[in-house]
């Protein structure tokens, strides 16, 4: 087969969800809501925890790093599949798709290291909450989300590196919204044994260790509201972690689901579709699932919005 090596002319084509031109309308109205919501949702969540002091603790800290994280998650691919439907060009240059690739990488991987540091956090407030304040200082907040960036930043400059020495054959078509990682591997025509290795690393190792973390923590957690002795206050140290367990049970449980229906199917927009679970839905849901029955966040909000100009 032909290799395309011309960078500079190098174009891709994302083939979206859907190839039907009747459902393109009803998916760019659908996305669209979705995109607003998440900004809308995520931006409120940000606002509330940075103008109202009695939210300067570190589990507003971690949401409004992760409410940031979801908006930058969705902004990767969205606004380009919203403009591919609404001009009919699937078309992205080779420089935006490695573009997307790190971005898409990083802010995903984010999530996954944000989420293990919230469950950290519950684990220290339930477990220790004598010196809850002590353990939490402001610097090792400032370290967990900094040592988080940092990560999955170098993370996703090693991956989208090693995704310029692939060679690339006639076949430019990615069955997906966005240019995903996975995707262009499978167009290569060159070798991609060492891409393979350093996906297979990075998912064992920045995937399974932060999911490791998770579960070590709730594994403590439920510890210590069994050795509670009122049903009160197993309630109430339950409450405290309800709305972060909802989460990453929506976040690992979407990823599964992608996973598996990658495993049993061929078809690879079928995967995309899935992928549409973890990459759009939970960055939408997040915010509404932290903001339930959280009369601190509503609180703060109602206040922002009766202040006067």
């Amino acid at each position: 087969m032909e290799l395309k090596n011309d960078t500079q002319t190098l174009k891709f084509i994302l083939l979206g969800i859907s190839e039907d031109p009747l459902w393109q309308p009803f998916l760019f109205g659908l996305f669209l809501f979705m995109y607003l919501a998440t900004l809308l949702g995520n931006l409120l969540i940000i606002i509330a925890t940075v103008t109202d002091s009695s939210l300067h603790t570190p589990m507003y800290f971690f949401l409004s790093n992760l409410s940031f994280a979801d908006i930058c998650f969705t902004s990767v691919s969205i606004p380009k599949m919203l403009v591919n439907i609404q001009t009919q060009n699937k078309e992205i240059t080779y420089e935006g798709c490695i573009a997307q690739v790190y971005f898409f990488i990083l802010f995903g991987i984010l999530d996954n290291f944000l989420l293990a540091v919230m469950a950290y956090d519950r684990y220290v407030a339930i477990c220790h909450p004598l010196h809850y304040t002590v353990i939490m200082n402001r610097n090792l907040c400032g370290l967990l989300v900094l040592g988080s960036w940092i990560t999955t930043a170098l993370n996703s400059l090693l991956q989208s590196s090693m995704a310029l020495r692939l060679s690339f054959c006639t076949d430019l078509k990615i069955p997906h919204f966005v240019c995903e990682l996975n995707q262009l591997v499978l167009l290569a025509c060159n070798d991609t044994f060492p891409n393979d290795m350093v996906m297979f690393f990075a998912a064992v190792l920045l995937g399974g260790g932060p999911l490791a973390g998770i579960l070590y923590s709730y594994s403590k957690i439920v510890s210590c509201i069994r050795a509670i002795s009122s049903a009160q206050g197993k309630y109430k140290a339950f409450s405290t972690c309800a709305s972060h367990l909802s989460v990453v049970s929506l976040f690992y449980s979407t990823l599964l689901g992608v996973y598996l229906s990658s495993s049993v199917t061929q078809n690879s927009q079928t995967t995309a579709r899935a992928s549409v679970m973890y990459s759009v839905v939970t960055p939408m849901l997040n915010p509404f699932i932290y903001s339930l029955r959280n009369k601190d966040l509503m609180g703060a909000l109602r206040r922002f919005f009766r202040k006067k100009p």
